[in-house]
């Protein structure tokens, strides 16, 4: 776990994939998270202003006090926070677009057990555009080749596994997705190309510091597992591209 960003208000590191951000009843046995971990690190304690799924790697966020982690919340509310992901998807996903399908919010039963239910679907709003393709000689769904896109993402609003739940509507799910994903693929990522983690990334966080009002861009480096994928797949360019337009 990488310390990214670090001064007397804020504290951003790298989240590995698996990692809860905090305790929870998701996994009562788990008793390690990156909340506690930023703490004993750091010294202090932090306060959580957004959220990443267990499953997702990349640049977390902690306020060092009350006040810094209320603006910041609310600038996230306010969509005043930039996010940008990187992931891998099923088929050839189009060059670009925006995803404008509303999401009915989904619930666990053991973490949600108290939130009300019957709500209606909600605004939900990711933008994307292909990075790189690869297709590989290996025969799926009666093709004789499989093919994949690396994609990046970005959320304009932030619904519960938005960008997950966009990428199925698409019928492109992101690989290694055990909810929203095909088992198939998933198979073959961890089988074949030794990488069972969820292939989404939040590679940066752009927004206005809390404090000095000026603009902050915090960016997480690709883990090796994700790197080793890109290498298969024959994509490293295609990373690199994008990081010197940001």
């Amino acid at each position: 776990m990488e310390i990214l960003y670090l001064d007397d208000h804020l504290v951003a590191i790298t989240k590995p994939a698996g990692l809860l951000v905090h305790r929870s009843a998701v996994d009562r046995r788990e008793t390690v998270s990156a909340l506690q971990l930023t703490r004993d690190r750091i010294g202090r304690r932090v306060y959580p202003v957004h959220r990443l799924d267990r499953p997702t790697s990349g640049v977390l966020l902690f306020a060092l006090a009350r006040e810094p982690a209320a603006i910041l919340s609310a600038a996230f509310a306010a969509r005043q926070v930039e996010k940008r992901y990187l992931a891998v998807v099923r088929g050839f996903i189009p060059e670009e677009g925006v995803i404008n399908y509303p999401l009915v919010e989904e619930q666990d039963r053991t973490t949600d057990r108290l939130a009300r239910s019957g709500k209606g679907a909600q605004e939900a709003v990711t933008s994307f555009r292909r990075l790189a393709l690869a297709e590989l000689p290996l025969p799926s769904g009666g093709h004789p080749t499989s093919r994949y896109s690396l994609v990046e993402a970005r959320p304009l609003t932030g619904r519960k596994h938005q960008i997950r739940r966009h990428c199925k509507h698409l019928f492109h799910p992101v690989m290694g997705d055990t909810t929203h994903g095909d088992g198939f693929h998933n198979k073959r990522f961890r089988e074949d190309f030794g990488c069972p983690r969820l292939l989404l990334h939040a590679l940066t966080l752009s927004l206005p510091h809390p404090v000095t009002g000026k603009n902050l861009t915090v960016t997480a480096p690709l883990d090796e597992e994700f790197t080793r994928l890109l290498c298969f797949m024959g994509w490293e360019e295609a990373v690199a591209t994008t990081d010197k337009e940001r």
